[in-house]
Formats: C-alpha cells, sequence, structure tokens
C-alpha cells in the first residue's frame, strides 16, 4: 500500500492493526458494540477497520461530505460505543498501543461486521447490517470471478466509506496479497500516471468520462493495465464505445448495492456486453418479479439497523429481496438494470434520496412546493435538479442554495427551476417523469 509518503508493507500489517486494537479496546470497546466513523480517507483509516474487525467491533463509515447536523442523525441511531469525527476522538487517539500482542476476537459468519447506511422511502437513511459471512463471501466469489492473479497492483482512488471502495476494492486486494497504490480522491492524469505501475483500476463512470477527458489517456499508457471495473452507477454505452477504441480495454460493469454488495458481473472471460451488468455471482439467485430485480445469495444483508418492519417489507417470503431496480433478463441469465422503482439518483456514483432534500426546501419561506429530480450529466450521470413554486416572487436561486448548507454538498440541487405548478396526475401525484423528460437536455447531456 503506497499513499504519498506512506509506504506500508504486508510484514507489518499485523503488529499495526494489533496495536490499534488493542487501543480501541483501552478506550473502552467491548464486542458487538459499534464505531462510528466520518474521517478522510487515509492509510490510517484503513489499519482502524481493520482493528475494529479484529476487535470484535461493528464498523460503521459514514460519508465525509455529511454535515453536523446530519452526523447527529447517524450517532442517535447506531448508539456507538466509539465516534471518530470532528468533535469526537480523532485518529491519532487511536494510534497503536506500542509491542502490545492482540488475541483477535473470535465472531461467528452471522455475527455483524459492518452497517452501512442507505437511503430509504422515508428520506432517512437506514442502516444495512452487513455480517462477517456477507463480507467473505463476496470478496472470495470476486477473488475468483475477476482473476486476481500474482503481481496485481490495484489503483485505489474510490472513497472507503461505502461498499465499493471498502468492500469490493480493498478486500479484493487485501484478500490477494496485492500491492494498492493509494489516491485519497480521484484524479484522472494521477491515475494515468499509475498504470504504467498497476493493472487493476476500479471506478465509478465518472472516473472514466474524466479519463477520456485527458489526450493522455492512449493504448500505451493503458499497456500494463489488466481490468477496468466500473460500477456503483449505469455506465452509457457511449463510454464504454470510446473507452475501448481509446484504450483497447473493454471495461468490466458489474452490478451490487449497500443490502448484498456485488450481485452481479459481466464476465472476466466471455462477452462484456455494454448496457448490462452480466451474470449472478455464484451462489447469488435472482429473478424478475413485477419488472423489479429479485436476489437471494450468502452476500444478502441480515436487515435494517432496528427496522425490522422495514426488513420484512422488502422482503419475499421465501428469502427475496426485493432491490427496487426494474431489469431484464435473458434467456442465458444476462441481467440488464433498465430503471429504479426507488426514488433514488445517483450522482457520481453516490445514492442521493431526493425527498429529503424536498422536505428542507419545502421548510424555506417563500416556498410553495418542490420536486427533486435527477437529470443525465456528462460528468457524474446524473446531477441533482430542483423543481420549485414559489409564494415569493422574489425569492431566487442563489438564496435557495444558501439556506441548503445544512445538507452535504452531494445532496445539494446543481440547479434550481421554478415554475409556476409542478405537473401531476389524476391522483394527484406529481409526474417526476414528465419533469426529468422536460429538462433532460439541462446539462447538454
Amino acid at each position: 500500500m503506497e499513499g504519498g509518503k506512506v509506504r506500508l508493507l504486508y510484514r507489518d500489517f499485523d503488529a499495526a492493526v494489533a496495536g490499534r486494537a488493542a487501543a480501541l479496546v483501552r478506550h473502552g470497546a467491548t464486542p458487538g458494540d459499534r464505531i462510528l466513523v466520518q474521517a478522510e480517507k487515509s492509510v490510517e483509516c484503513v489499519l482502524l477497520y481493520l482493528a475494529a474487525l479484529r476487535a470484535g467491533l461493528v464498523w460503521v463509515p459514514l460519508n465525509t461530505a455529511y454535515t453536523p447536523a446530519e452526523l447527529a442523525y447517524f450517532i442517535e441511531d447506531a448508539e456507538p460505543a466509539l465516534i471518530v469525527a470532528d468533535g469526537h476522538l480523532r485518529l491519532d487517539d487511536l494510534a497503536p498501543v506500542p509491542g502490545t500482542p492482540f488475541e483477535t476476537v473470535e465472531r461467528g459468519p452471522d455475527d455483524l461486521a459492518a452497517i452501512l447506511y442507505t437511503s430509504g422511502t422515508t428520506g432517512r437513511s437506514k442502516g444495512a447490517m452487513l455480517s462477517h459471512d456477507n463480507l467473505a463471501s463476496n470478496a472470495l466469489v470476486l477473488k475468483e470471478q475477476w482473476r486476481w492473479r500474482d503481481g496485481d497492483v490495484l489503483i485505489h482512488a474510490l472513497p472507503i466509506y461505502h461498499v465499493h471502495g471498502l468492500f469490493v476494492a480493498l478486500h479484493g486486494a487485501l484478500l490477494n496479497g496485492s500491492t494498492m497504490i493509494w489516491h485519497e480522491n480521484f484524479d484522472a492524469e494521477a491515475a494515468i500516471a499509475d498504470m504504467g505501475h498497476a493493472t487493476i483500476l476500479m471506478g465509478v463512470p465518472t472516473f472514466y468520462t474524466r479519463l477520456l477527458g485527458c489526450p493522455r489517456l492512449t493504448r500505451e499508457a493503458a499497456t500494463g493495465m489488466r481490468l477496468f471495473v466500473s460500477g456503483s452507477a449505469p455506465l452509457l454505452e457511449a463510454t464504454f464505445a470510446e473507452f475501448e477504441a481509446r484504450t483497447g480495454h473493454r471495461i468490466l460493469e458489474r452490478y451490487g448495492m449497500t443490502e448484498a454488495g456485488m450481485i452481479c458481473s459481466n464476465p472476466y472471460e466471455g462477452e462484456r456486453v455494454p448496457g448490462t451488468v452480466g451474470f449472478p455471482l455464484p451462489g447469488v439467485k435472482a429473478r424478475i418479479r413485477d419488472d423489479v430485480l429479485e436476489i437471494r445469495g450468502p452476500n444478502l444483508f441480515k436487515g435494517y439497523w432496528r427496522q425490522p418492519e422495514k426488513t420484512a417489507q422488502e422482503m419475499r417470503p421465501d428469502g427475496f429481496f426485493i432491490t427496487g431496480d426494474v431489469a431484464t433478463m435473458g434467456p442465458d441469465g444476462r441481467v440488464a438494470i433498465v430503471g429504479r422503482a426507488k426514488d433514488l439518483i445517483i450522482a457520481g456514483g453516490l445514492n442521493i434520496y431526493p425527498r429529503e432534500i424536498e422536505l428542507a426546501l419545502d421548510a424555506i419561506p417563500g416556498v410553495g412546493e418542490s420536486a427533486v429530480i435527477g437529470l443525465p450529466h456528462a460528468d457524474l450521470g446524473e446531477a441533482v435538479v430542483a423543481v420549485v413554486t414559489r409564494t415569493d416572487p422574489d425569492l431566487d436561486e442563489a438564496t435557495l442554495l444558501e439556506s441548503l448548507a445544512d445538507l452535504a454538498r452531494f445532496k445539494q440541487p446543481r440547479r434550481i427551476l421554478f415554475v409556476e405548478a409542478l405537473p401531476r396526475n389524476a391522483m394527484g401525484k406529481v409526474q417526476k417523469a414528465a419533469l426529468r423528460e422536460a429538462y433532460r437536455g439541462l446539462f447538454g447531456a
């Protein structure tokens, strides 16, 4: 693992993690406790994550863009024993206890390893409970499916507060004993420069559109690369085609979600069809019911934290989970995601629930009502746009955006459009599809 001036060898891992596990215990943590972490991406944060698992704790990572007001909700909901965030513990406070041996706390396959918060139908995030077996089964399957091999080097440029960067990329490299070239954030030029020393890059579609914006991205620059993986949001077929033309590599698109890790993948060996997410992974059962994809397997989460009613609502009696994604499945089992039944926006690979933003907008004096939608955006995939009616004719876009400062930056609308009335159907429901169609060219995408 390399990042800036940090160079950590695998032979030093055990002592580095053990010392931090001892520090967690010293701060009063006991097996089964939650540790909530909102910290910038760093090697130190990875070591703390591994130490938490070793001490039998439940890792609860949070997006670093969440504001203090949002953080308060997660603290109340998760009730963590330890909090690593501004105004609470710092990573430095959990520095390793030098030379302290630590015996790994035994945990069962169904014991919780992590709680990851995801958007929900109420507009408030809900915690997906992931067990050790959920994480291990998924990592082992992906190691085989994506043909991890000796000598692989991963360019790690994803955040480590959600599934893609934390469980897919990080677990894959660690399980394989691979070198990681550590990027604290994604910079296309820096990623291209590192391709000469790497074999794998995992990213969201935004990564690939930004890479294609760099003239230095050529076949020669990517000649040593073995695998480019894309996920967390749909990859445009045009991006797929242009990337192949420029580099000679066909991006491997896969499909997953917080509640189940990776679910489907285009094959490593075989046709990678643009616009599809490939086949269910070994051990995963998938079916289409009422046009929506449902899945079951060892990777499927244990339910929503302290929300048994919500868990039951999302599960079929035979154990299949209703993903909320509208999909098709070919006779050969190949899956294509064609839309989302759940009202989510995915911008830059991050899930955004419109209702939370609408509630914030509707509380602002002078706003009549609002509808938040996602519109095509060449860089982000989708961009957040609010369509608003106003009772105060002097209310402007800048004022509204300033009033939304308590929302994380990635949730804040890129544009706010004013209309006389929102379109509704005969039942009075706002027709967001009509709004998306009316403004789909807003960003020229």
